[in-house]
C-alpha cells in the first residue's frame, strides 16, 4: 500500500513490529554523490565519525528532503521534524565494536529536573539527558546508507522486537542478546534503515577493505518533546 506521499505503509507496519525496517533504493546515487562531495572538506571528526552534523549546511539540507520527512512522517504517525545527526564512517583506519545497547541520550536546549530524565551531561557543547520510553518512543532514525552494508564491514545488527520492552538495564539487554535471534542489516548504498531509538541493536568491527559510511537522522514529532524539555538541534 503506498500513501499520499508516495511512501508504503508497510515500512510502519515493519517498525511498528519489529522496531525497524530494510528500505533499499530509497536515495539516488547521485544524491549520494553530491552529498559526499559537499562534505569533502576537512570537518571536525572524532574516531567514529562526525557528531552534532546539523552544524553544517550540505547535510541540514540532505536531512530535510521531502523523501526523507515523508517517511520519518509516515511512521510516526505525524509531523517529523529532524533534530540530530551524526555521520558514521567505519573503515579499516577506524574500525570499532559497538555492544547491544538501546539509544537513550538525547540532546536538549535547557536542563530541567523532570522524573524519568537523568544521567545529564555535556558533550561538545550540547546538553544530553537519557529520557525515559514515553519520550523515546515518540522518535524515529533513519540510517542513510553512503556505502554499501555488506556482511564484512561491520553492517548495523538489530534484535527484532525489543523496542517494546522499554528501557532496558544492561543485564537484560545481555540476556535479550542470548535469547532474541539477531538481524544482520545489509544494505546496498541508497538504502535505509528505519529504526526505533529502544530497539537493541550493535554492530562488529569491519573485516574488509570497503568503508561503511552511514548518516544516521532522528526525527521527532517536534522539538517539544515532554514535560517542558525541548529538544536542541544537534
Amino acid at each position: 500500500m503506498i500513501s499520499q506521499q508516495g511512501i508504503e505503509v508497510a515500512w510502519k507496519q515493519r517498525v511498528d513490529h519489529q522496531g525497524f525496517a530494510v528500505i533499499r533504493d530509497f536515495i539516488s546515487t547521485g544524491e549520494i554523490a553530491g552529498l559526499l562531495q559537499d562534505t569533502r572538506e576537512p570537518l571536525p571528526r572524532s574516531r567514529a565519525g562526525l557528531r552534532h552534523a546539523l552544524r553544517y549546511p550540505s547535510i541540514a539540507a540532505f536531512v530535510r528532503k521531502p523523501r526523507l520527512t515523508a517517511l520519518a512522517a509516515e511512521i510516526l504517525g505525524t509531523a517529523a521534524t529532524p533534530f540530530r545527526a551524526t555521520l558514521f564512517n567505519k573503515s579499516p583506519g577506524s574500525n570499532w565494536l559497538v555492544v547491544w545497547h538501546q539509544d537513550t541520550a538525547l540532546p536538549i536546549q535547557h536542563r530541567l529536573d523532570v522524573p524519568g530524565w537523568g544521567s545529564w551531561s555535556v558533550k561538545d557543547g550540547i546538553t544530553y539527558a537519557h529520557a525515559p520510553a514515553a519520550a523515546l518512543e515518540k522518535i524515529v532514525a533513519l540510517r542513510v546508507h553512503l556505502d554499501d552494508s555488506t556482511a564484512e564491514n561491520g553492517p548495523l545488527r538489530v534484535l527484532p522486537g525489543t523496542h517494546d520492552l522499554g528501557v532496558l538495564e544492561d543485564d537484560a539487554i545481555r540476556q535479550l542478546a542470548t535469547d532474541v535471534a539477531p538481524v544482520d542489516c545489509v544494505v546496498p548504498l541508497g538504502g535505509v534503515i528505519a529504526m526505533k531509538p529502544l530497539v537493541i541493536h550493535a554492530s562488529s568491527k569491519s573485516r574488509c577493505e570497503q568503508p561503511r559510511r552511514v548518516l544516521h537522522i532522528e526525527y521527532a514529532p517536534s522539538l517539544d518533546i515532554q514535560d517542558g524539555l525541548t529538544l536542541a538541534v544537534a
